[in-house]
């Protein structure tokens, strides 16, 4: 994830002086990068300890490591982000705007992501499993569907899964688990409080904790194994629609993954006998 996305997606859940920072690097990142914190300071009326923390939150280590990070992505170019759509977009406008978003979204993914990652995530689902442990999935609000959708497709492979898209249920049920058990947290923001009770609790219980959620946020801290997702998307506006298929895809690469690691010997008869028990639900 490039600084400018980071940002993008931290500044809703930044304080207000914080976010006056943010925004002055979003408006001019060649600027920002050049200009000393005093004059940074003075710009957004801030003090100069506030651009220090604005840039701890958005989680870098300092000043000097975000403007360092920012200039080098500005050296070599920024990737494509798709306009906001307009209230007088037409339809092929708004459409255009849509695919492109998701299809950079996606490509920029497959450029940035940290797979060595998701190889230890699918080590510790194909473990789970081998042991029939539980592997439950959390999510809240859209997350909660991708999680619903991630216990389908796990359900598929024969695993012991289920998906809790609830908070009293998510911290009940992490208050079971034990070691061997995988918790699969899903989050846009990566700052529901439901969530990191949830996994708070998981993690005190020995289970392990993946957690698919935005790069420097406190989610992100508290999974055993991070899944990075960043996206440029600015979801205070309708729907988080690009960060919900980014999910979706960073679960089908997972259960992808995982299948191939259980062996088609084991899965394929499963997935079979399901077929076969659907014939009947669909009309000739």
């Amino acid at each position: 994830m490039i600084a400018l996305d980071r940002v993008q997606a931290a500044l809703p859940a930044l304080s207000p002086a914080e976010r006056r920072v943010g925004k002055l690097c979003l408006g001019n990142p060649q600027k920002f990068a050049k200009l000393p914190v005093s004059r940074l300071a003075d710009l957004c009326h801030v003090s100069n300890p506030t651009v220090v923390r604005f840039c701890r939150s958005v989680g870098y280590s300092g000043l000097q490591d975000f403007k360092l990070t920012l200039a080098s992505e500005m050296e070599q170019g920024v990737p494509f982000i798709h306009p906001k759509v307009h209230r007088d977009d037409r339809a092929t406008e708004v459409a255009s705007k849509c695919i492109g978003g998701v299809v950079a979204t996606l490509l920029k993914h497959g450029d940035d992501a940290n797979f060595c990652n998701v190889d230890v995530a699918v080590d510790a689902l194909v473990e789970a499993n081998r042991r029939k442990k539980r592997i439950v999935f959390f999510g809240v609000g859209n997350s909660g569907l991708v999680a619903q959708d991630a216990q389908l497709k796990f359900f598929r492979l024969g695993t012991n899964t289920v998906a809790y898209v609830d908070g009293h249920t998510q911290a009940m049920s992490a208050s079971m688990l034990e070691s061997g058990d995988c918790v699969v947290a899903i989050s846009n923001s990566g700052r529901s409080r439901d969530l990191m009770d949830a996994c708070n609790i998981a993690r005190a219980r020995g289970a392990t904790t993946i957690v698919i959620t935005a790069s420097g946020s406190p989610l992100a801290a508290l999974g055993c194994i991070h899944l990075i997702a960043d996206h440029t998307e600015a979801f205070d506006m309708y729907s988080p629609m690009v960060s919900r298929l980014l999910h979706l895809v960073i679960v089908d690469i997972l259960v992808t993954c995982t299948a191939l690691r259980i062996g088609g010997p084991k899965v394929q008869p499963i997935l079979e006998g399901m077929k076969l028990s659907l014939q009947g639900k669909r009309y000739g």
